[in-house]
């Protein structure tokens, strides 16, 4: 019987939120500039599916800039409270703008003025100039909708390998790495 990987990692996910992992839902997401040089930083998954892992993000940010020179990523999250481990590589492609505004509407509403306020990556002079911001447009929508930014957007990682690490007793861990083909997806067992 074949495995689905992402089945698989949905199963873990559940198990690491039974297990009160602290924001299971983190993951640290690589991209890479135009120079080749990766970065790294935590961003909230939010939604997995049969097509892979979704994540929003300002378009306009680092991280949106170098996805739009370099559509692959990888991307980690560790539960140590399960002692499991996924590492996902994959290529991203942007979720449609109702897709978009369909999760903007689930935010908070101090989040969807603190993402309207913020050039996220770039620059800021001082921080009372974003909180400046941040309070005229709380004024400007009082009571209404806070309309998304159009460059704030989600993120699709369409993978095409993941792989599952447990810990094991004396650092003699279980990994298994998917890839896929064009016939769907391989397994491999992978030394510690």
């Amino acid at each position: 019987m074949a495995v689905d990987p992402i089945a698989r990692f949905r199963r873990w996910f559940a198990e690491a939120s039974r297990a009160r992992v602290p924001l299971p839902e983190a993951i640290a997401l690589a991209t890479v500039s135009a120079a080749g040089r990766p970065s790294v930083r935590f961003v909230l998954l939010k939604q997995v599916d049969r097509d892979g892992f979704v994540f929003f993000t300002d378009g306009g940010s680092r991280k949106g800039r170098e996805l739009a020179r370099n559509p692959y990523v990888s991307f980690a999250c560790y539960w140590d409270r399960i002692g499991k481990q996924v590492r996902v590589e994959g290529r991203v492609e942007p979720v449609t703008p109702d897709e978009a505004d369909a999760y903007w509407a689930t935010r908070p509403r101090g989040s969807r003025l603190a993402a309207s306020s913020s050039s996220q990556s770039r620059p800021l002079a001082t921080r009372s100039v974003l909180v400046r911001r941040w309070h005229q447009l709380q004024r400007r929508h009082v009571g209404g909708v806070v309309p998304r930014p159009h460059a704030w957007m989600g993120y699709l990682i369409v993978p095409t390998a993941i792989e599952f690490w447990t810990r094991g007793k004396d650092r003699l861990h279980h990994r298994e790495l998917f890839r896929r083909g064009r016939t769907g997806w391989r397994r491999r067992l992978l030394q510690p």
